[in-house]
Parts: C-alpha cells; sequence; structure tokens
C-alpha cells in the first residue's frame, strides 16, 4: 500500500550557491557518507542537489511534518547503482507512526535542474 509520494525538484546553480553563501548549511543537510564519491572524491554540485531534493520529496512523502531533521535522512547508493534511503531519529520516528516498511526513490539531473521522486509504501 503506499503511504505517500514525494517529488522535488532544485536549481543546481542556486543550490550550489547556496552552499557556497553558506558553507555550514552542507553540514545541516547531509550526512559525511553523502558528501563523497565510493573513489573518495566530493560529490558535485547536481549530486548533491539531487540528494537534497529526495529529502525534500521524503518530507512531503511523509505529510510535510515540520520536525524533521535533514540529517536523519541518508540517500545512499547499491552497488548495482540504485539509489536507496536510510532513516533514523526524527525521520524514522514519523514513518513508523504512519507504518512505512519499503522506500522507493529516484533521482535525476538534467539541463540544470535536479529532482528526485520518493515513495513510502507500507
Amino acid at each position: 500500500m503506499i503511504i505517500g509520494v514525494g517529488i522535488d525538484v532544485a536549481e543546481i546553480d542556486r543550490f550550489a550557491a547556496s552552499l557556497e553563501r553558506t558553507p555550514a548549511l552542507v553540514q545541516r543537510l547531509f550526512v559525511d557518507a553523502e558528501l563523497l564519491l565510493p573513489s573518495g572524491e566530493r560529490r558535485g554540485p547536481a549530486s548533491l542537489a539531487a540528494r537534497f531534493a529526495a529529502k525534500e520529496a521524503l518530507a512531503k512523502a511523509l505529510g510535510a511534518p515540520g520536525n524533521l531533521l535533514w540529517t536523519d535522512a541518508e540517500v545512499y547508493v547499491e552497488s548495482t547503482g540504485r539509489p536507496r534511503l536510510r532513516v533514523s531519529g526524527t525521520v524514522a520516528a514519523r514513518a513508523a507512526e504512519l507504518g512505512v516498511k519499503h522506500w522507493h526513490v529516484s533521482l535525476s539531473h538534467d539541463a540544470g535542474v535536479a529532482s528526485a521522486v520518493v515513495i513510502a509504501e507500507g
């Protein structure tokens, strides 16, 4: 059963400018593992913007409660290349309250825009 669906887009240049203007924002939005590629290099702005869009979409799928912490949701990629979500703390509590058992996430970036769709399934 589908409990919630969220979608979000982020303009990549605008998102990158926000991170540059406010460096502390990176630590408020992402866990350390999200900032690095498997090679150990830092992720580029398009990849980070897509992850931010996924967190916004996740919040929408959960009904957009105002008490969620960005770092309580982690976007990671399986060895197959499939993006996944790992939730904890405030996000896990809201998901449990709604009966979410599985997450589905899709990320994309093209033409200066990053997008994400999240489906919460019970």
